[in-house]
């Protein structure tokens, strides 16, 4: 064991191809402290650092047979590290954004339900104040918001003039923006 410390990385993974477990030891001492030392420094959390460090040296044995160097192992080493670390917060980022699409979508249907129940609401008072109109105003608004009839189509019909049908309507609608105050904004005549 002694006599691989002398030994360069290029016959270290010579001696790796071969299975040598001695050989895989030395350059794991070689470079696990540094490695982790430039993962720790990329990520958030220890833990992380150390499994990166640790898939590198199990993907380094695995492809022990098959594997070829075209720079310095060092480099190697390190792009490794930086490719996992790239994956590694590609991964969180991913995560966050999927926790922030459903906490995003959560308060959607929040929003939608406290709309609703507005709108409910609104509904309701807006029901009670037609109920207290006089009878003719309240035939005039509902003839005009749920039949979706004309000015004239309703003088015609109870045989007022078109003016008087107007005159009707726009008191109505002052009358419902006092009762209901900013409220019906966007539902007023």
């Amino acid at each position: 064991m002694e006599a691989l410390k002398d030994l360069t990385n290029l016959e270290l993974i010579a001696l790796l191809r071969t299975d040598n477990h001695h050989a895989f030891s030395e350059l794991y001492e070689r470079y696990w402290k540094k490695l982790l030392y430039f993962a720790a420094q990329r990520t958030s959390e220890f833990a992380d650092a150390e499994n990166i460090v640790q898939d590198i040296f199990v993907s380094l044995w695995e492809k022990r047979a098959t594997l070829h160097l075209t720079s310095t192992l060092d480099n190697y080493l390190y792009v490794s590290v930086k490719y996992r670390i790239i994956k590694l917060l590609d991964s969180q980022r991913t995560r966050r954004l999927h926790a922030e699409t459903r906490a995003l979508s959560g308060d959607l249907l929040d929003d939608s339900t406290q709309e609703y129940l507005n709108f409910e609401e609104l509904r309701q008072r807006l029901e009670e104040f037609i109920g207290t109109l006089p009878a003719q105003s309240r035939l005039i608004y509902l003839m005009r918001k749920e039949e979706d009839r004309s000015h004239q189509e309703i003088a015609e019909k109870l045989g007022l003039s078109e003016k008087a049908v107007n005159a009707r309507l726009v008191r109505i609608k002052k009358q419902l923006r006092t009762g209901l105050d900013t409220f019906l904004t966007g539902f007023l005549l």
